[in-house]
């Protein structure tokens, strides 16, 4: 979950690098470091806390072209100093990004090595050393280590005495990117966007030698592998906040043009959208699976799939799917949702589905990912760059994907008609008037700020919402948040409620709508403060002290008009706060590691 970035070129790098780290520190940043060659010495500079801390350090005018960066999100190890990264053993300086399994054994074969941090990227930094003092290779090393390493990585290298720069990767993202005036290693395009928009991936078990104007790749047997350049299609200023207070407020109301990009790629006219969803009708059971927000994403399309498609569909935690056993029927459907497409326990559900002959099919944001390219279909999402670790306009996208799908099986199915399509067309439209007036949001915002203790209801299709909308509120600003099946308060969870807990009700589904309504009078009858967001008017002033209306659309596209709601009340709530929007505490964007 680190960011790791590194340069050889004609520029001098210490600006590049540091340039890099800024642009992955939603990676993570509870330290960030460098190495860097200067009169052919590595010189190491790292502190704990933002790269801010790090810069004020730095001459950024050093006369050196050569040198690697890492922000870090720890695991291995408390946010320190003596354990960030760059590590430096021996003739070994590396930067890493992923977790070593086995470090303990290998720190066994190390007798001769004293080490100063707590970190498993120490003991690589160890082993590569003794390595090279045993092969005097630096290839036949990189081919040895790859057999050797368990678990994920992503490592920049550099070697004393040798001008060129070294990456290997497993499991943890890294691309190669290429310029005329150098070459570069990053762990996303956006740390390289500034100075090239043409990268290689490097996959599994592949290693990469950089120098000043050539890179070779070898594939995981150590001969020359031939690729073919990616040229990323976004622009450095996409990734940029373009006058917002913060990114998570940018990314909120981008939703109305990503979901529209997102969508049209798929209903650009009927022929199209057969054509993209084709043959999802063939399967009887669906397992959809995620972590977090794709988790909750999942939810929503199982409540839409189930309606419309009428399949059994199971959702589930990825961490936890992985561990347990499943029993697949003979037209099974695994769905794997991730913005980046690099999600540890996801990838790993991935693979053992195909490992079982299971279909897959992922959802993802980052082209080129490695559940993108392991999966049977890809569906992308057009959600562009997304740099706040609390996902908003890419959980958005998700949900509009499945809502597809739900949509298609629905017309198969002939529950549905055609002109359903024309629902989807209207969203973005609708999203952007929602999002146009945000006095109430501001107002609840306000009274609720300071409460210790925050509860979301729902039921069926709105309990589901209700937990992303409570996951977006306890990530940003930091209070207590949960959300509960309206139907289960009477259960144990309604002697929570005191005077003036607020309690957030969503209420959109009208097959269930009285009894979530006779839910809230139970919690106005303990004194909450009761807040309802909904698409139809009540009746009962009694009910609420604030209201938020929302569009009475279709329940296939409706979803994106309450969650924007929740983005902003979640946002507006963790201002108030003081907290750090962008980057929440111990939480960072891309999870690589279980």
């Amino acid at each position: 979950m680190c960011g790791i970035v590194g340069y050889i070129g004609k520029d001098k790098c210490i600006p590049i690098i540091i340039n890099g780290l800024e642009a992955l520190e939603y990676r993570g940043y509870d330290s960030a470091g460098i190495a860097y060659v200067l009169n052919n010495k590595v010189v190491i500079e790292k502190e704990q806390g933002r790269i801010d801390n790090l810069k004020k350090k730095l001459n950024l005018l050093e006369d050196s072209y050569l040198g690697i960066g890492h922000t870090r999100w720890a695991t291995h190890g408390k946010p320190c100093k003596e354990n960030s990264h760059p590590h430096q053993v021996g003739n070994i300086t590396l930067v890493h990004n992923g977790i070593i399994e086995n470090y303990k054994e290998l720190k066994n074969e190390l007798a001769e090595y004293t080490f100063k941090s707590d970190t498993d990227t120490e003991v690589v930094a160890a082993y590569i050393d003794k390595l090279c003092k045993e092969k005097k290779d630096m290839l036949e090393v990189l081919k040895i280590l790859k057999d050797k390493l368990i678990g994920s990585y992503a490592l920049g290298i550099i070697v004393d005495g040798l001008d060129k720069l070294f990456a290997i990767r497993k499991d943890s993202p890294l691309i190669i990117g290429v310029s005329e005036k150098g070459n570069f290693i990053a762990s996303d395009v956006p740390a390289i966007l500034k100075y090239t928009n043409m990268y290689y991936l490097l996959l599994n078990d592949e290693f990469a030698v950089l120098d000043y104007d050539d890179v070779i790749i070898y594939d995981s047997d150590g001969c020359v592998s031939t690729k073919n350049i990616e040229v990323f299609d976004g622009t450095f200023e996409a990734a940029m906040k373009n006058g917002y207070d913060h990114f998570m407020l940018k990314e909120i109301y981008e939703q109305p043009k990503v979901i529209s990009d997102t969508v049209n790629e798929y209903i650009k006219d009927k022929k199209t959208f057969l054509e993209k969803m084709k043959g999802l009708e063939k399967y009887t059971a669906i397992d959809i699976v995620g972590c977090g927000s794709a988790y909750h994403v999942g939810l929503v399309g199982k409540s839409l799939i189930t309606e419309y498609g009428k399949v059994l569909v199971n959702v589930d935690i990825a961490s936890e799917y992985r561990y347990t056993n499943h029993i697949y029927s003979k037209k099974h459907l695994i769905i794997l949702i991730s913005q980046s497409g690099e999600t540890a326990d996801t990838l790993a559900v991935l693979r053992k589905a195909k490992k079982e002959h299971i279909d897959t099919l992922a959802i993802v944001n980052v082209v080129g990912s490695s559940i993108a390219r392991e999966a049977d279909k890809v569906f992308y999402i057009k959600a562009g760059p997304e740099i706040a670790v609390a996902t908003t306009k890419a959980y958005s996208c998700q949900l509009m994907l499945l809502s597809l799908i739900a949509a298609y099986l629905g017309i198969k199915n002939k529950i549905l008609k055609d002109d359903v399509l024309e629902e989807y067309r209207k969203v973005s439209n609708l999203l952007s008037d929602s999002l146009s007036d945000t006095k109430i949001i501001e107002r609840i915002a306000n009274r609720i700020y300071k409460n210790k203790d925050i509860f979301f209801l729902g039921r069926k299709i709105d309990y589901a919402l209700a937990m992303e909308a409570s996951l977006k509120l306890k990530e940003v600003s930091y209070l207590h948040s949960e959300a509960y099946a309206a139907g289960e308060l009477k259960h144990g969870t309604i002697s929570l409620i005191e005077h003036n807990t607020p309690v957030i009700s969503i209420v959109t589904d009208d097959s269930i709508r009285l009894k979530t309504l006779s839910n809230i009078k139970e919690v106005c009858a303990r004194g909450a403060f009761s807040i309802i967001i909904t698409n139809k008017d009540i009746d009962d002033k009694e009910m609420y002290e604030e209201i938020i209306m929302v569009p009475k659309v279709t329940d296939l596209v409706s979803s994106v008009l309450v969650i924007s709601k929740c983005q902003l009340l979640a946002y507006y709530v963790a201002k108030l706060n003081g907290c750090d929007i962008d980057k929440p505490r111990n939480l960072a964007k891309s999870v690589t590691v279980e």
